[in-house]
């Protein structure tokens, strides 16, 4: 308190309040007597010193000089409201016990004074605000881009005064989503008309983007405001929705550019954040695959939840020396262990779980990318997601956890492909081993990710920034898609709820054509379908029309939770298939792709793999040879 009193700063702001008191007093009687043809009585100069140590007791009290002028806020006014009124009442007792009992100044003075006081201070620090904030953009308030200003129902307003300060852009008016407001002023801006007369008024006015105040809308109108402004030919932006928001203040550079997440269809995933909190505070959780898409991510919201340690798991060391700075750098209060690991060895899975001693295990790690695992590295597919998988539970008999939660996916349905063949592969291991060992253990099965290194977005970003064309193996294929932080939010959510041995089935949504996706892609860059052209090129190898979520063979069962649901399989494998399974995948010898699609169409009874003429490649009895030998 006496370092706030002495400073410098604090100083210049007392001796300008102490300033207002002295003309506050001086004018109050000024009032009273001069303009009505008396005299100024002697107590008045008598009072002053008095007066201004009443007044500056207050204003201390009261904590008028914590603050900063240039952020007065309603809240400093009221500050200074007290203080002035508790100062009004002070005075009449200090002059009382200074000078007596005679008579004192009429009870007038004491309104008026008051009164003129807290103009005078309020005033100094609304217009020194004014100042600091207005004075950056005086002289290029008029030069910045000209944009229309979308407002919903629950548009946060303060977005409108915000513009006052800003450089970059100018605003010209503002479109009702309903008309309700149109020929008003809101903020001293007028309303326009309504949404649908974007197209007419950003001709007229010459604008060549639209902001739109509210991004939390339900898909459905986000993606009707983006047509909008396709028609438009305007640019849309986007500022947070209010509940994202941590003061209620909207700034500037708060808005960004629309993107594909917010054109996908999905709605907020309400999760359960006390028992996800309980489930990872304070605990040593594993990620194997860290340094991956979903991996990573993972590694981020499970460091939000305040764990004591995260042992990241990764065989890239380029991946892994990311993952490990940054969360060096983001997470000071998080002890970070980085191991680089070949989830096919067992040895070091062993090694790593006894030094570290995880609660809680994230499997990640798997190759993804369906077209080149089909071809010349089937082998090594089902060995790193089959045998990989196989490997870290035979860690885990030796170093059990609380929970082992895998990552799994859709193409594990009715698989036509090797990569989701070798995840099917894996997912049956792991529910006979958890029936086996009553370690719990459970899967997550999802569709595509955006962003993700293995997903179509990367590249159609790529082929549109060298001019196209964009290609699209089909005009009718259809995918699932999620964001990354939206699958990664869904999975902790999993875990939290699983017990052992579920394949939870998160909702994807609608599926989305391939082709619309490279068409918004197209046009979020600024180009149009005759800029950037778009070519099919026909299914790849492995690759089929539409992804599935469930088995044919396949029901579920609904959870507390709405986008969750858990599948129901058919019976499990006998020991038979177990034995048999973990001798084909021990083996070290390589096998042919013809071969490694076989073996798994004899332990994955619904892959579909047929080579183009329709037929399997080779026999079960040559895979037990070539296995053999």
């Amino acid at each position: 308190m006496f370092r706030i009193i002495t400073s410098p700063r604090t100083l210049v702001v007392l001796a300008f309040d102490c300033l207002c008191a002295v003309m506050a007093w001086q004018i109050a009687h000024f009032v009273r007597y001069t303009l009505e043809g008396g005299q100024i009585p002697s107590i008045a100069v008598s009072m002053l010193p008095l007066v201004i140590a009443a007044e500056a007791a207050c204003f201390l009290v009261f904590g008028l000089y914590r603050g900063f002028w240039r952020f007065s806020s309603l809240r400093d006014l009221r500050r200074i409201f007290f203080s002035v009124v508790a100062a009004a009442m002070l005075i009449p007792l200090v002059a009382w016990l200074a000078f007596g009992p005679p008579p004192p100044p009429p009870r007038s003075i004491y309104l008026i004074n008051p009164l003129l006081l807290f103009t005078m201070m309020a005033l100094g620090r609304i217009i020194y605000r004014w100042w600091r904030e207005e004075r950056p953009f005086a002289g290029t308030r008029n030069l910045g881009d000209p944009v229309l200003l979308l407002l919903t129902d629950n548009s946060n307003l303060s977005l409108i005064e915000s513009f006052d300060q800003s450089s970059r852009w100018r605003l010209v008016g503002l479109l009702d989503q309903n008309g309700r407001l149109s020929g008003r002023r809101v903020h001293g801006q007028p309303v326009l008309g309504t949404w649908q007369e974007l197209s007419s008024i950003a001709e007229r006015l010459g604008v060549s983007h639209a902001l739109l105040a509210d991004a939390g809308l339900h898909h459905e109108l986000r993606r009707k405001v983006f047509e909008l402004c396709e028609q438009a030919n305007l640019k849309l932006m986007l500022a947070p929705a209010l509940d994202s928001v941590m003061n209620g203040q909207i700034k500037i550079a708060d808005i960004r550019e629309v993107e594909l997440d917010d054109l996908l269809g999905r709605d907020p995933i309400d999760l359960d954040l006390p028992g996800i909190s309980r489930l990872l505070q304070g605990r040593t959780v594993l990620v194997t695959g860290a340094g991956g898409s979903i991996g990573s991510e993972l590694c981020r919201q499970i460091a939000a939840f305040g764990p004591s340690r995260i042992v990241l798991i990764e065989t890239s060391e380029y991946s892994l020396y990311q993952m490990d700075q940054e969360f060096r750098g983001r997470f000071p209060g998080i002890i970070i262990e980085s191991w680089i690991c070949d989830v096919k060895d067992t040895d070091r899975l062993v090694e790593i779980l006894q030094a570290t001693r995880p609660y809680l295990v994230f499997h990640a790690a798997a190759y993804k990318h369906v077209p080149l695992m089909e071809v010349d590295n089937a082998w090594q597919c089902v060995r790193n997601n089959a045998f990989g998988t196989l490997s870290l539970l035979y860690a885990l008999e030796a170093c059990p956890v609380e929970k082992l939660i895998v990552i799994s996916t859709d193409k594990a349905v009715n698989p036509t492909n090797v990569m989701g063949a070798s995840k099917r592969l894996a997912e049956q291991l792991v529910q006979i081993w958890t029936k086996k060992t009553g370690i719990p253990a459970m899967m997550v099965r999802f569709g595509n990710v955006l962003g993700s290194t293995g997903s179509v977005v990367p590249l159609f970003k790529q082929q549109i920034a060298m001019g196209g064309p964009v290609t699209v193996t089909h005009p009718d294929i259809r995918r699932y898609f999620m964001s990354i932080p939206e699958a990664v939010k869904l999975v902790l959510q999993c875990s939290n709820m699983g017990r052992s041995g579920e394949i939870f089935v998160l909702d994807m949504g609608e599926p989305v054509r391939i082709v619309d996706l490279a068409r918004d892609l197209i046009h979020l860059s600024g180009f149009t379908e005759d800029q950037i052209k778009i070519e099919y090129t026909g299914l790849r190898p492995g690759e089929k029309l539409y992804e599935e979520l469930l088995a044919d063979h396949e029901t579920t069962l609904e959870t507390r939770h709405s986008k969750i649901r858990i599948s129901r399989s058919q019976a499990l494998p006998d020991d038979v298939w177990w034995n048999s399974a973990i001798e084909m995948l021990s083996q070290t010898r390589p096998l042919s792709d013809a071969l490694t699609k076989d073996m798994l169409r004899r332990f994955v009874p619904e892959y579909a793999h047929m080579t183009k003429a329709g037929q399997s490649a080779h026999s079960d009895t040559q895979v037990l040879i070539a296995a053999k030998a």
